[in-house]
């Protein structure tokens, strides 16, 4: 695969010259060989190695350097694979929570907000920590001229990519499942550089993600890479970063709801850094992910101590995907058994995968708007009902520095002052769809730009 990727990259003339390589702040690394290379241009996988492995950003500054908040999640560009700064970014805002510690009994509970709520200083206009993503891949070198950026997704993924290529005059096309169309919303109308197609009502995650892999066949799109893609896991992982930076320290736990557990990877992955700043303590946060049952292929896995993801039947996950009140928790391939992936994260952090009702996320939704007056999306409810459930069962210490990552919030405050515009699919493709009738209808969807 690396020597494919590397030979693409060859082809359509995404190599970086040598003088922009001279200027970039960091290197890449193999996690299986420990090899340092230089990242030649959107490079995924580490060249010419064979394991299935995530490369990692080795940045020159050791010790991170924050910018003013005016710089939006730029702030953190010390540790972020870019060579530029896209207009419109906004910072995660972490904040000591006083409402929440008092119903669960808790001492030191920091809240990370990612989405919108501008009494406590968060603006991410789509809502979503999506948008931490979407600001550093669109900002990484290596993007091809005259191509297509193509990215799978469930929903705020492909809402916060939208709204970045839209603004930046990036071409791209979306890949998203037909029931997850009303994810699509923005505050303008859409620049015609952006795209959607979707896989038949009935489809998942994993159906977009199969789709998105026949487009890229085509020489004219390229992947954005998904988990794979270093800038996508480090603009997560500032999530950690405004973390540490207001606390302190490193915190002892971490929360999250996952569907890929890329943000956990990502934290993990900043947590690491962070040890070698040398500032911030010699904590190894545990990370404690959740998902949202009764669909929870990675917490099935952990909880068997496999490395290795269960077998699924496809129609019982498409059945249990359309169950759960957190679409965007749906990945049905996610990065846990590659090397450097989840389940590596988690051993190394001793941590554990968690898993909620909708019932009890619904409760926690409606008890974190009562004592911290905002609104939270069903995955980020998912984080705070594992949260509640492991206080209730007291297996963290009430005085333990717990950092609980809101991975979207503010959507009812934001869309109650904006009118809202929807993308509409350019087309409907069925679950196993041709693949020369995709690449040949998204081909069209911009042959302006390939002439």
């Amino acid at each position: 695969m690396a020597i494919v990727l590397s030979g693409i990259s060859l082809i359509f003339g995404i190599y970086l010259n040598k003088e922009i390589m001279s200027k970039l702040n960091y290197k890449l690394q193999s996690v299986a060989s420990g090899t340092v290379f230089e990242d030649t241009g959107w490079l995924l996988d580490p060249p010419g190695e064979t394991v299935p492995t995530l490369i990692r950003s080795i940045y020159e500054k050791k010790q991170l350097n924050t910018g003013e908040s005016e710089k939006g999640i730029y702030r953190f560009s010390d540790w972020l694979p870019v060579d530029k700064e896209l207009a419109g970014s906004a910072s995660p805002v972490t904040y000591k929570s006083e409402g929440l510690p008092k119903v669960l009994g808790m001492t030191n509970l920091y809240i990370t907000f990612n989405g919108f709520w501008p009494e406590k200083g968060a603006f991410m206009e789509t809502c979503s920590f999506k948008e931490t993503e979407a600001f550093s891949v669109c900002a990484r070198p290596g993007h091809q001229e005259g191509s297509v950026l193509v990215v799978a997704s469930a929903g705020n993924t492909a809402r916060a990519f939208a709204r970045v290529c839209s603004e930046n005059h990036i071409p791209l096309l979306i890949c998203i499942p037909e029931d997850n169309l009303d994810a699509l919303w923005f505050t303008a109308p859409l620049n015609n550089c952006v795209k959607a197609i979707v896989c038949r009502s009935g489809g998942d995650y994993y159906d977009a993600i199969h789709q998105s892999n026949l487009v890229v066949k085509s020489p004219k799109f390229y992947a954005e890479g998904g988990a794979k893609n270093v800038a996508r896991r480090d603009g997560m992982g500032t999530t950690v970063l405004s973390a540490v930076t207001t606390i302190g320290r490193i915190p002892d736990y971490y929360f999250q709801a996952i569907g890929s557990g890329t943000g956990a990877i990502a934290a993990w992955e900043a947590n690491l850094r962070l040890l070698e700043d040398g500032r911030f303590g010699n904590t190894v946060m545990k990370l404690l992910v959740s998902q949202n049952l009764p669909f929870a292929p990675i917490y099935d896995a952990w909880k068997t101590g496999s490395r290795q993801l269960l077998p699924m039947d496809d129609a019982l996950a498409r059945k249990q995907v359309g169950e759960i009140d957190a679409k965007v928790l749906s990945n049905r391939r996610p990065p846990y058994s590659i090397v450097g992936g989840l389940f590596d994260a988690l051993q190394a952090s001793g941590g554990d995968v968690l898993a909620v009702t909708n019932g009890e996320a619904k409760k926690a939704a409606a008890l974190f708007e009562q004592a911290e007056g905002i609104d939270i999306h069903p995955a980020a409810a998912v984080a705070v009902a594992s949260l509640i459930v492991e206080m209730e069962k007291r297996l963290i210490n009430p005085e333990a520095i717990v950092m609980l990552n809101i991975t979207g919030g503010g959507e009812k405050l934001f869309k109650t002052g904006h009118q809202l515009y929807y993308l509409k699919p350019s087309f409907v493709f069925d679950l196993d769809p041709d693949e020369q009738e995709v690449i040949m209808h998204c081909e069209a969807l911009f042959e302006k730009i390939f002439i």
